[in-house]
């Protein structure tokens, strides 16, 4: 029973050894997903084929011990695939509902980006309002409910780019990277024989509860929201700025490479990771260094770039470092 920080850290310290023993050198991956998870969000993982992204959904939804669904993304894939649909029994003379994988806790969609757009708006309502619409009732989705999703980013034949309205709803964007050369080393020693290892249920749906109910009563200053909100401004160039104090100098002027801005969505998860942040490392208090920490990872998929970026070869990641770096800490 989790009943106050110290409790917590313990208990992610824990799952994060037991994620260890499976996935070698994805220390910062996992406590993301963990982060996402407890501040109640969704996750979009990224990365060239062969980092591990399925098996460290795998092994989270193992630790978490919850009720785990993978939907493996198609381009001949329908809605009713993914939600579920009405299935007429003829010995019944009626229609009965069949639920799709989307009622589960923790849903892999693994390689989204491989449905049209049709089935990727699919997950839309289930993941904003945890809910899914199936002929004309409405069904509520098993709590808690977290869709962690794979998209290869280098192969872009019969794949398809996800919408900016299911990009939104997605807390994190998780950027999977080549490990480093000792972990390499002890991830091929394993011969793939990694996904074989047994690990252990550490959270239960009553921890998820109480880990949640601390990450709310986690205190964050009124200026570090002011401070959040700062970050976000510089982010929307069709804000009329003037005689603002946040305002960039012409020379070091980098909005003309953003064509649409962060909405407060944004801001909001950014407020939600950098509390549960604060929690794992046992305050109960945020300071402006969590906000920096998850600041990347929220923002990197939330504004489109214009035209200008693509030509420079500018990428968000250095725009939100630069913004970063110039709107002041209070």
């Amino acid at each position: 029973m989790i009943t106050n920080i110290e409790d917590c850290k313990k208990i992610i310290e824990r799952c994060k050894e037991e994620a260890g023993k499976r996935l070698v050198g994805q220390d910062a991956l996992i406590n993301d997903i963990l982060v996402a998870f407890v501040a109640g969000g969704h996750v979009l993982l990224e990365g060239v084929p062969g980092l591990a992204k399925t098996l460290a959904v795998k092994t989270f939804a193992e630790i978490i011990g919850l009720d785990f669904k993978r939907i493996q993304f198609t381009p001949d894939l329908l809605p009713a695939d993914v939600t579920g649909t009405l299935i007429y029994e003829q010995n019944k003379g009626n229609f009965s509902v069949r639920k799709g994988p989307i009622f589960a806790n923790v849903v892999l969609a693994d390689e989204v980006n491989r449905s049209p757009a049709k089935v990727q708006s699919a997950m839309l309502e289930a993941m904003e309002e945890h809910q899914v619409t199936i002929g004309e009732e409405t069904y509520k989705l098993p709590e808690p409910f977290f869709v962690l999703a794979t998209q290869n980013p280098v192969e872009q034949e019969g794949t398809y780019s996800l919408p900016e309205a299911e990009l939104d709803r997605f807390l994190m964007k998780l950027v999977v990277n080549y490990p480093e050369a000792d972990a390499e080393v002890e991830i091929i020693k394993t011969c793939g024989k990694a996904a074989f290892v047994p690990v252990n249920k550490i959270l239960s749906s009553l921890d998820v509860k109480s880990l949640r109910d601390l990450a709310d009563k986690v205190v964050c200053d009124d200026k570090l929201v002011e401070y959040i909100v700062k970050i976000l401004e510089v982010t929307r160039p069709n804000v009329d700025k003037k005689n603002k104090p946040n305002t960039f100098v012409a020379a070091n002027d980098i909005t003309r490479y953003i064509k649409m801005g962060a909405s407060p969505r944004a801001g909001i998860a950014i407020l939600q990771c950098a509390k549960v942040t604060a929690l794992f490392e046992g305050r109960s208090f945020v300071l402006p260094e969590d906000i920096k920490k998850v600041a990347m990872n929220v923002l990197r998929h939330r504004f489109v770039l214009s035209y200008e970026a693509a030509a420079d070869n500018v990428t968000s990641e250095q725009i939100i470092s630069k913004i970063l770096d110039f709107v002041p800490v209070p």
